[in-house]
């Protein structure tokens, strides 16, 4: 016994260091939720138990709301479909294709992975702005330019998320897919199967949980994307790009109310909970 404990000495520093700076933010977080806790006022000298009220006010505001529907139609449009898709349809290519062309393309979405969210924000800026790159050719072929980042926010963000993201799901489904015995596959084409259909009753059911793994990963990191949105929209115009984390951290940092921005946070999490429960229930079939 006294061995044991001495082998286990040397852990305790590091035990102490992860309760304090990982357990420690996430307990005084929910504290926080439930108090009026602010960066500047009274809240910020003495912080008062407040009970439901942040929550309420969330659910009664139109700017949380507003902020709730654009967090989900840019994690369906840039994660569930875009990225997933996207990733799938590049795996399947790149395993047709020869080594050089694979190379290339993997080495070109890869690089845009690689990119930090902020210089992808800039880049993506650059080329969508009034004066950017994509007006630029528009007008040389004769077509009328537009401030795509005043007139489709939320989608301008969106397809810069698809571009930056897509090589995840792209990997995932390169491992998935070569564990698929390809004898099985030469045998559906040997017995007059399509490539559609070799697609739908053979590739997609074997790389069943890996779909569901990426959807679930990528999901949860598109729900909290915010240096991209930020770079490039700063949540606008007006409120027409502010998903959550922005719609957060306004109401944390530009506005002071701490409290209120971290029933945010608590709620952004539940959302990414949910989305996680019910990726594991269409997988659980599959694993019992």
């Amino acid at each position: 016994m006294k061995q044991a404990a001495g082998r286990g000495a040397p852990l305790v520093p590091a035990t102490v260091l992860l309760l304090v700076f990982l357990f420690g933010p996430i307990l005084w977080s929910i504290y926080a939720a439930f108090t009026n806790t602010s960066l500047s006022g009274a809240g910020a000298a003495h912080s008062q138990f407040v009970g439901f009220a942040n929550f309420t006010k969330a659910f009664t505001s139109n700017g949380f709301l507003n902020s709730v529907l654009l967090t989900l139609f840019f994690t369906l449009v840039s994660a569930v479909i875009g990225q997933n898709a996207l990733g799938l349809s590049l795996a399947l290519w790149m395993r047709r294709a020869v080594a050089p062309v694979r190379a290339f393309g993997g080495a070109v979405v890869i690089g845009a992975w690689v990119l930090p969210e902020v210089v992808a924000g800039y880049l993506w800026y650059a080329f969508l702005a009034k004066d950017g790159s994509l007006n630029a050719v528009l007008e040389r072929v004769g077509l009328h330019p537009q401030d795509w980042l005043f007139s489709l926010p939320i989608l301008a963000v969106s397809i810069a998320n698809i571009w930056r993201g897509t090589a995840f799901s792209m990997l995932v489904y390169t491992a998935a897919l070569s564990d698929i015995p390809q004898e099985i596959e030469e045998a559906a084409e040997v017995d007059g199967a399509t490539g559609r259909q070799r697609l739908f009753h053979i590739t997609l059911p074997m790389i069943r949980s890996s779909i569901m793994t990426n959807l679930m990963l990528i999901t949860l990191q598109t729900l909290s994307v915010f240096g991209l949105i930020f770079t490039m929209t700063r949540g606008g115009p007006g409120t027409k790009s502010q998903t959550l984390p922005l719609y957060m951290y306004e109401q944390a940092f530009s506005f002071g109310d701490l409290g209120y921005g971290t029933a945010i946070a608590i709620m952004l999490l539940v959302v990414g909970s949910v989305f996680s429960l019910l990726y594991l229930r269409m997988l659980a079939p599959e694993t019992t």
